[in-house]
């Protein structure tokens, strides 16, 4: 026997089904003629599960996450390899870059050379620097084999950095001029006045203290340069420049100056030179 509690609800169950087919119909119908209504009753739908569905997002986006970190972890640091090799790529033909302009600058600084000598010169590397502490030289890349001689200028575009001092086939020592132990003959460029400059360790400047007479000190001015002498039976050819006056001062004698010179040539960052291929007794082979 069928329960009326039974009958009642399955009543129920039909008029609510059949209520929804028909709302669904009139609400297809209503929305496929543009139905303004329907626009609305869409919009309040949205309103009302819109935040249910945010939170069902929410709640599945840890998940979500993992099972992307899971199965795309592999993936994702493949990319991140392409990406550190690419990057490391692109350091590094910028590192290139930047040498390559800095000893192209360098080399064209260097054929200048032929402004101020027209001496035949050899175009060297710098491969190392002084062997022991006590010394201020660096080593070179070319020797006898290329026509370098011991007393040989070394020169770069802003100017003197030394003199050859040991060769072999092979490779060249250099004496640089901060050395304590190296002197030059030196030229003042506006007065004409000569003296001898000599070097006073790595990194300091150079000091003329013999030969400037003090009634000429009006005549000198600060950055004034300096220049090889070229006298009679000097080391160096004539008008190789040197260095930038930076203070004048008297000696104690009250009768001579004092000149302390900022070499020209950057000693500390030297990464290629030329030989001058120029003896003492002024020839060049």
């Amino acid at each position: 026997m069928i329960s009326p509690r039974r009958t009642s609800r399955t009543g129920r169950s039909r008029f609510t089904l059949l209520l929804l087919v028909l709302t669904s119909v009139t609400v297809l119908t209503l929305d496929f003629r543009g139905a303004g209504a329907v626009d609305d009753l869409r919009g309040a739908a949205s309103t009302v599960f819109s935040p249910l569905a945010d939170g069902a997002s929410t709640v599945a986006a840890p998940f979500t996450d993992a099972w992307n970190g899971a199965f795309g972890y592999d993936e994702l640091e493949q990319e991140n390899e392409r990406l550190r090799e690419r990057i490391a790529e692109m350091e590094g033909n910028e590192a290139a870059a930047v040498d390559a302009i800095r000893q192209l600058d360098e080399l064209a600084a260097l054929e200048g050379i032929t402004r101020f000598t027209a001496l035949p010169s050899v175009l060297t590397r710098v491969v190392g620097g002084s062997l022991t502490n006590f010394e201020h030289n660096i080593q070179l890349d070319r020797g006898s084999d290329d026509g370098i001689g011991i007393g040989m200028p070394v020169v770069t575009g802003a100017g003197l950095v030394g003199r050859v001092i040991a060769v072999t086939g092979s490779r060249s020592t250099v004496q640089l001029i901060t050395d304590p132990g190296f002197e030059i003959g030196i030229r003042l460029a506006r007065s004409g006045e000569v003296g001898i400059a000599h070097g006073t360790g790595e990194g300091d400047p150079l000091v003329v203290d013999s030969g400037i007479p003090v009634n000429i000190e009006g005549q000198i001015r600060e950055r004034e340069v300096i220049t090889t002498s070229g006298v009679s039976r000097s080391i160096f050819p004539p008008d190789i420049p040197v260095g930038r006056v930076t203070r004048i001062q008297a000696a104690g004698d009250q009768l001579s100056l004092v000149l302390t010179v900022d070499p020209l040539a950057d000693l500390r960052d030297l990464s290629m030179v030329r030989v001058l291929v120029w003896n003492e007794d002024g020839s060049t082979g």
